[in-house]
């Protein structure tokens, strides 16, 4: 997966979280939340996803690979500081609630995933054409 692939699947699947936390099935409360208590996003979270999702969609279309490239990277550092910020320091970050277990492993997951892209290698040969000598 590249950067703009990224932004593109990532961007959608934040921004779907995000409305799901505002229409009741993920938040904005743990009572509200089919999971309960184990997942479950506040509003200042729901509004983090929808943003950060609609602005890497966006991204994906608008920059080019120049820029795509260290705002995955930027993004991805971002994802996993947080989950590690709710893990080891505060279940609160800057008025949002981190306190669920899922939550802190999605930060991480996604950080991770969006590190993965930003920061792969990719081969220089398109994949199935005929390598030279054979």
């Amino acid at each position: 997966m590249n950067p703009k692939q990224f932004l593109q699947v990532g961007g959608v699947v934040l921004a779907v979280l995000g409305l799901l936390g505002f229409f009741g099935l993920i938040g904005p409360t743990a009572d509200q939340s089919i999971f309960g208590s184990a997942w479950w996003f506040d509003n200042g979270e729901n509004w983090a996803h929808i943003i950060l999702g609609v602005i890497g969609f966006v991204a994906a279309f608008a920059f080019p690979s120049t820029v795509q490239k260290p705002l995955v990277i930027l993004l991805g550092a971002l994802g996993v500081l947080v989950g590690l910020y709710s893990l080891f320091i505060s279940e609160i970050f800057l008025g949002t609630t981190l306190q669920n277990p899922a939550d802190t492993i999605l930060h991480i997951v996604v950080g991770a995933w969006a590190l993965w892209a930003g920061l792969g290698k990719r081969g220089t040969i398109a994949e199935g054409a005929p390598k030279a000598g054979m």
